[in-house]
Formats: structure tokens, sequence, C-alpha cells
């Protein structure tokens, strides 16, 4: 039947990815990339590196593969959705690192925007906050700070776009300068009524509509690429979706009232809510999921900054555990967090509360506290953030979840599975299998090559764990209580 080749571009690492037609993994190669933390609060990539190693990933892949890749269908991507790239549009080089959607630089801009009261107006077109967790305000910040790259903004010599305009851009060699709506959807540009980039909203940002890419659906076709010579024959792009919608395609939630949380770098839940856009009073964004065939589908969406990168600061910049792994051992190897609270506010807090002004903080220690407590608080925070977002969004749509379902490197920390499902109160299923996003740019990639229908891939075979709720109501309400107490210190 043919094989799949798939791109997962995240905000830590490329993955390149075997894929069988029925969505099972066969191989995959990952390459980090360098996180560049030029100032307090400004994060940066180098986004010639991440292409570099797209194209390297892909060729570790197929070199052990005895086929070479001649039976592959298409080439599907997925990828870190808010950061931004600005290239030559003659060579496809940066021209300035990318500007990573952790980034705060564009506060005091968003802060601005909203003193002179276009919130409301930004808010009814796109379904975001006027936040610097999305790309608009950084790029007005460049486009200010930076002549050249106004100039050639201006000139059409230098286009914008996130990591997936920009990968396919190089892949195709300048051929073709487009993104999907789930990614476009995501830059306070794009307007999720009309389905197009909003001329309003651009002058308001001071970003050309003539610098940006032409939109497409996520299952249709992006051009072709050799990798560089990789391949013998060129390969159709087909499946481009950003990560976090790409999970709740490959989780297939599919009906209103269906749910999923993607656990990463930060922490996306998504609520399928249907074929209306619903808007919520209580910090809830509304994301355009996906369109098919003219045909958009809207989610309610809950980012949360610091997820797995919690445990990686208590890992890369305290030391106190050696991997990631370690996190569930010292969290089980005491019985409760000892008092301790760790609001991970690194870069502010989004959802519900969407301050950017505020900084983290471990709250509650006392002598008795231990590395182990700290560790544990860490991961609690995670699944607090979760229930947070999870309250609203069943107050907003007025639909009780009874599941929901996560994906994402985290879902191996049982303990953090576990802890999630308690604080919901409902059962949380985890897939056996975590590379959801690239799955679900793969199924996107079936479905425009017409391979297979909705229906057909919900019939796909997916083995899930299931964690059931095990506290008591009582204990659960002392523990949020404690970490809203927390929560309310810092704010």
């Amino acid at each position: 039947m043919g094989r799949i080749l798939a791109i997962d571009q995240s905000t830590s690492a490329t993955k390149a990815l075997m894929f069988s037609a029925d969505g099972v993994l066969l191989d995959d190669v990952s390459l980090p990339h360098q996180q560049y933390y030029p100032r307090a609060g400004w994060v940066e990539h180098d986004a010639d590196e991440i292409y570099r190693n797209t194209i390297c990933a892909a060729r570790q892949l197929l070199a052990r593969d005895p086929t070479g890749g001649g039976d592959l269908l298409c080439l599907s991507i997925t990828n870190q959705r808010e950061t931004i790239v600005v290239f030559d549009r003659e060579t496809g080089a940066p021209l300035h690192p990318a500007i990573v959607w952790q980034c705060r630089r564009g506060d005091p801009i968003c802060q601005h925007l909203i003193s002179a009261g276009h919130e409301t107006t930004v808010h009814a077109k796109t379904g975001l906050k006027i936040d610097t967790y999305f790309p608009a305000s950084k790029l007005t910040w460049l486009l200010r700070d930076n002549n050249d790259i106004r100039e050639q903004i201006d000139d059409g010599s230098a286009l914008v776009g996130t990591i997936d305009s920009y990968l396919i851009y190089r892949l195709t060699q300048g051929a073709v300068f487009a993104t999907d709506h789930s990614n476009a959807s995501r830059t306070l540009l794009f307007n999720i009524r009309t389905l197009s980039w909003d001329e309003e909203l651009c002058a308001l940002f001071e970003v050309p509509v003539s610098a940006l890419p032409t939109i497409q659906e996520s299952s249709s076709h992006f051009g072709e690429t050799n990798l560089e010579g990789t391949l013998e024959r060129p390969l159709t792009i087909c499946g481009v979706m950003g990560d976090s919608q790409a999970a709740l395609l490959a989780q297939r939630c599919f009906s209103p009232g269906e749910a999923k949380v993607t656990l990463g770098t930060g922490s996306s839940v998504l609520l399928n809510i249907g074929a209306e856009p619903v808007y919520s009073k209580n910090g809830i964004l509304t994301a355009l999921a996906w369109v098919r065939e003219g045909e958009p589908v809207y989610a309610f969406e809950g980012i949360i900054n610091f997820a797995g990168a919690t445990i990686a600061w208590l890992r890369d910049q305290l030391e106190l555990i050696e991997s990631v792994a370690m996190s569930e051992q010292l969290a089980t190897s005491v019985s409760d967090s000892g008092g301790v609270y760790f609001v991970p506010a690194f870069v502010g807090l989004n959802a519900p509360y969407w301050r950017a002004d505020v900084k983290a903080a471990i709250v509650g220690l006392s002598p008795s506290s231990t590395k182990a407590h700290v560790v544990r608080a860490a991961l609690e925070s995670i699944a607090f953030q979760i229930n947070d977002v999870l309250e609203l969004m069943a107050a907003d749509s007025q639909t009780e979840l009874t599941r929901i379902r996560a994906d994402g490197g985290a879902i191996r920390n049982r303990f953090l599975m576990q802890f999630i499902a308690d604080l919901a109160g409902i059962t949380v299923d985890v897939p056996r299998f975590s590379e959801l996003s690239a799955l679900g740019a793969v199924y996107a990639g079936l479905l425009g090559l017409k391979l297979c229908t909705t229906d057909e891939l919900g019939k796909f075979s997916t083995a899930y764990l299931a964690y059931k709720a095990e506290a008591s109501v009582d204990e659960i309400a002392e523990l949020v209580a404690g970490w809203r107490a927390a929560v309310q210190k810092i704010l």
C-alpha cells in the first residue's frame, strides 16, 4: 500500500517518522536543536538549523530503509504553531532568528493595543486574545526594531511564515509558499469566520498581507520535494497541520464534546465544539481545528506555557534530577508534596489567568521539604493547570466532559496521568503510542490522497490505557484550593 514520511518539527527537536498507510509507526529519527535566550523573557531558534535537521533526520531515516523510500506516498508535516520566521524570498535563508511562541518581547505592544480598546474586535475576529504568545505583536516589534527587514518586507523581497510554511518553501525550493488553516489561525492575523487573512488585523499589527503565505486546507497538496536530492523522484507534500490540531485529529475527536490534551514542552487542551464558533468570557480561546472540503470545525483551546518544560528546567537548570524519567520515581517516593506548590510562570501564565507579567515561584517550603517534594509539586503543577482549563471549558461550552484523551511525551509518566484523572474526576485515555501530532498529519495526508475517509480513520486500531479517577472529592478540593492560593500569591 505504500508508506508515509512525516516531519514533526517541535519546540525542542525535529523528528522524521515513517508510517504505514494504516497509521502504524515503523521507524523514527529525532534531532534536537539549540534554544537561545538572548534576554530575559526572549526565546529564539536558528531556523536554518531546523531546516538542516529536517533534511538530516529524513536522510538518516531513509538510509536505514532497505527500499530507500521508493514506495513513499507523500510527505506530511506537523509543527510548533506560533513560532515565526522571516526569510529571503529568493534564497529561503532566514533574515532573523525564529521568534518562538514562548518569547515575551511583544508584551508592551500587546498592552498598548489592549489599552487602546482593540481586544474585543481582535477576539471576535480571531477567537484569540491579544497576547505575545501569538506572533503578531512580535512581528510588529521586529519590523519596528529592524529597518532592513521592514524594507525587505515592504518591497516583497522577504516573506513571513510559521514553521510549516518556511519548511515547505525551502523543501520545494521556493515553488510553494503556503500554510494551512490550523497554523494561520494562530497568528492573530487570521479571521476564523471568513477563513482568510484579515486586512484590518494586518494593518493593526503593521504586517503586510502580501508578505504572508497562501492558506490551504490541511489535506491539500503543498507542492513536491526530493529532500535536496535524497529521493530519486519528487514526493508530494500532503497533510500539513499545527501540532495540537493534528493531535486532535489523530485522537479522532470528530464530535462536539470530545477533548484531548497534548503534553509537550507546553500543553494544549482542545475540545471539539462543532461547526460554529463559540466564544468564552473566561480566558478560553476559540480555535480553528481544521477545514475539510470548505467546512470548518472549531474547538475551545486552553494553552499552558510550561508543561514538560517545567521538568526539563528541574533537570537542566536546578539539576535536581538526572533525567525526565527520574521525576516519576522521585514524585512517588513521597506520599504528597508536603504542602509545596510549584507555579511554573516562567514566561507568565496563560489560560485562564492571562498574566504575562508574573514570575514562577515555589510556594510552601518548610524545613522538612526535600527535592522529592519539589519534583512532585512540579509534576502536579502540570495537572493543576490542565484542570483549571478543563473546568472552564466545561462551563463555557455547557458540555459535560466524560472522557479526555492525552498525548505527548509526558504520557509515559504514570503518576502525572493518574493525578490528571483524579483532579478532573474523569477517565484519561492514554494511547500506548505517543507520536499523535505526527499521526494526525499522516491522517490529513491519507485524506488528501483519498486513500481513506474520515469514517475509516475512526476504525483504525489504537490501544489505550485508561486512568480512572480514584481520589476522594474532599481530598481533591483541598489540593485545588492550595494550588489556587499559591497562584494567587504570584498574581
